[in-house]
C-alpha cells in the first residue's frame, strides 16, 4: 500500500447486511473526497445468529477482497464482526492496510463522557455474549456499569420492515426487560439500530442519552487516516455498494432506510 494522495486508495467497509451503511453515510458526509467500497453479507445475514467461527470465516473473505481492491483501510462495520473477528482480520492483514472496529471509538468516547454511570446495551447476541464491552468499560477503570440485554430479532426486523409499526412494537418488548430500568444512557451496539432511534427515545421519552456510533466512529477513521498521511485531498470519490446474493430489488428498497435515498446495488458472488 503506497501512501500516496496522487493515487487514492479506497477505504473498505463490510457488515452482515445494510446496516453498516449507518456509518458509511456519516463518513462520506465527513471525507467526501474519499473512495468506498461497501460489502453487505446479505447472503449470511444476521450475522448476529451465527458462531464466531463462521464470523470470522466471512470476515477473512471479505478482507480478501478489501485486500485484492488496495484498501487502505477496513472498517468492521459490524458489531457481531468486530465483537469477534476484529483481532483475527487484524492480524491476518498486517500491514497492508489499517483495521478498524466499530467498538474501541465507543469505548473510548464512552471514558470521556460517561464516568460513574449506569449505561444500558442492546445487541446480537453474538455481541452481548462475547461481553466485549463489559471488559473494555471495566479496563477503563471510570466506574461505568453496563447494563447489556441480547435484541436477536431486532437488526432482521429493522432491515425487512424499516419504520413499520412491527418493529416499534418489537423495540417496545425489548426495552421493557428489568436490565435495561433506571439507566443514563443506552448505546445502540449494533449498526442497523439507529434507524429506530426515535421509538427507542421515545420509550425513555427522551429523558436518556441515545449512543448511535456512526458519527463517533466516522471520526476515529478520519483520525487514523490523518496520523497516517493516507487522507485524500483532491475530490475522487467512486463509491461502490455490494452485497453477496442477488436479492437486489429487496435491498435496494430497503437502502432508503440507511441512507436516506435508494444507492445502486451490485451483486458480487464472494461466495460462488
Amino acid at each position: 500500500m503506497t501512501k500516496n494522495n496522487a493515487t487514492p486508495h479506497p477505504i473498505g467497509i463490510f457488515d452482515s447486511g445494510l446496516g453498516g451503511l449507518t456509518v458509511t453515510q456519516a463518513l462520506i458526509q465527513l471525507l467526501p473526497n474519499e473512495d468506498i467500497i461497501y460489502f453487505g453479507d446479505t447472503m449470511h445475514h444476521p450475522y448476529g445468529e451465527k458462531s464466531a467461527a463462521a464470523i470470522q470465516s466471512y470476515s477473512i473473505k471479505i478482507a480478501n477482497l478489501f485486500l485484492e481492491k488496495q484498501c487502505k483501510l477496513i472498517l468492521i462495520a459490524c458489531y457481531s464482526a468486530s465483537s469477534t473477528a476484529y483481532d483475527l482480520l487484524k492480524e491476518y492483514v498486517g500491514s497492508k492496510a489499517i483495521v478498524m472496529n466499530v467498538i474501541d471509538p465507543m469505548i473510548y468516547w464512552l471514558g470521556q463522557k460517561y464516568n460513574d454511570k449506569r449505561i444500558g446495551l442492546i445487541g446480537t447476541k453474538a455481541t452481548v455474549n462475547s461481553k466485549i464491552f463489559k471488559k473494555k468499560i471495566e479496563g477503563l477503570n471510570r466506574g461505568i456499569q453496563v447494563n447489556d440485554y441480547p435484541t436477536n430479532l431486532l437488526a432482521s426486523a429493522i432491515e425487512e420492515f424499516g419504520n413499520h409499526e412491527i418493529v416499534n412494537n418489537l423495540v417496545r418488548v425489548y426495552l421493557e426487560h428489568p436490565s435495561l430500568k433506571n439507566i443514563e444512557a443506552l448505546i445502540l451496539a449494533c449498526t442497523h439500530y439507529p434507524i429506530v432511534k426515535n421509538h427507542i427515545a421515545a420509550f425513555y421519552n427522551n429523558k436518556i442519552d441515545i449512543i448511535d456510533s456512526s458519527e463517533i466512529v466516522a471520526q476515529a477513521v478520519k483520525k487514523s487516516l490523518e496520523e497516517q498521511n493516507l487522507l485524500n485531498t483532491a475530490k475522487y470519490s467512486k463509491n461502490k455498494f455490494y452485497i453477496s446474493d442477488n436479492n437486489l430489488d429487496s435491498f435496494s428498497a430497503g437502502t432508503k432506510l440507511f441512507f436516506n435515498e435508494e444507492i445502486a446495488l451490485e451483486p458480487y458472488p464472494l461466495w460462488d
